[in-house]
């Protein structure tokens, strides 16, 4: 049985452990929060290098991205240096595929109208393809980096401001401690209302859910979230909050859909060749082949 271990700056409270197969391999998924703790994370990654298949870094990216920069956050390279033997991943390989994926499909088969829906997308240097994915449906979107990251009343309207923006403030977000740029720990259970203009104006709501979660207004009607990683909890609050339909872009294990770095952990084990040099068309193939779908379920 292969393992994967998601090693996660998040709250152990969404501690998560499931057996499935895929393509005929039989799995062992399991994710271990280490409540913000950096140096927690760091030894549990060299603790079990070279005892699993596959790590997934969760919590944090190794890169923000814009277009075609990618900007390196010091402290994943920290986390990621720490596992020598086991490869290790931070999901960046499925956003920028799975998650496109998964805006088209929504798009074709009508299950979601996109075309002309006003879409709030949190955070696009986490999700460059959902941003990519999300224009390309015809969606009029709101990018709220500026807004949700660091707290600047400035909605990005287009890639183009996104891609202005992160050139001018990423180099120095990228070389502050993580936890000044998104919840960790259990910062991760706290719910701020903010911004809440433009959660209600928009039809969708998209993006990193820890990161729509901290700042959900009381009241989300008629809304459409297209996000991963929510707990039976999460759906119950936003079934609460009248949220009309859920889209989570990894598919549903035994009540939870883990987040991408999981999903990318198990791919990266299926694969024929070294992690290292798995490009965006191996992950294609390799998705074709699991033919996954996106959990789609409704609330309200």
């Amino acid at each position: 049985m292969k393992h994967v271990v998601s090693v996660s700056l998040g709250s152990s409270k969404r501690n998560h452990k499931v057996e499935a197969e895929f393509l005929g391999e039989k799995f062992l998924i399991e994710r271990i929060g280490t409540d913000g703790d950096m140096e927690k994370a760091i030894t549990l990654l060299k603790e079990l290098d070279g005892k699993v298949d596959a790590f997934g870094m969760g919590g944090i990216d190794l890169y923000l991205v814009a277009g075609e920069r990618r900007y390196a956050i010091r402290d994943a390279q920290r986390l990621a240096r720490a596992a020598a033997k086991t490869p290790i991943v931070d999901g960046s390989g499925l956003k920028n595929t799975l998650e496109r994926r998964v805006i088209r499909y929504l798009a074709t088969s009508g299950r979601i109208p996109l075309a002309g829906k006003k879409a709030l997308l949190v955070s696009g240097v986490d999700r460059w393809g959902m941003a990519e994915g999300l224009t390309q449906a015809g969606c009029r979107l709101t990018i709220g980096d500026l807004m949700f990251g660091l707290g600047i009343p400035v909605p990005l309207k287009s890639l183009t401001q996104l891609k202005v923006a992160a050139a001018l403030v990423a180099p120095i977000l990228v070389r502050l401690p993580f936890e000044m740029l998104y919840p960790t720990g259990k910062k991760q259970e706290e719910i701020k209302p903010r911004f809440s203009h433009y959660y209600l104006s928009n039809d969708i709501i998209a993006g990193d859910f820890l990161f729509i979660k901290r700042h959900l207004p009381p009241e989300l009607p008629g809304k459409v979230i297209i996000t991963n990683t929510v707990t039976s909890a999460d759906v119950e609050d936003l079934k609460r909050r009248g949220v009309r339909t859920l889209v989570t872009t990894t598919p549903e294990l035994n009540g939870r859909s883990f987040g991408t770095n999981v999903m990318e952990g198990v791919l990266v084990s299926l694969a024929t060749k070294p992690w290292q040099k798995l490009g965006p068309a191996d992950y294609e193939e390799l998705l074709d082949r699991l033919d996954l779908k996106p959990r789609i379920e409704d609330l309200n």
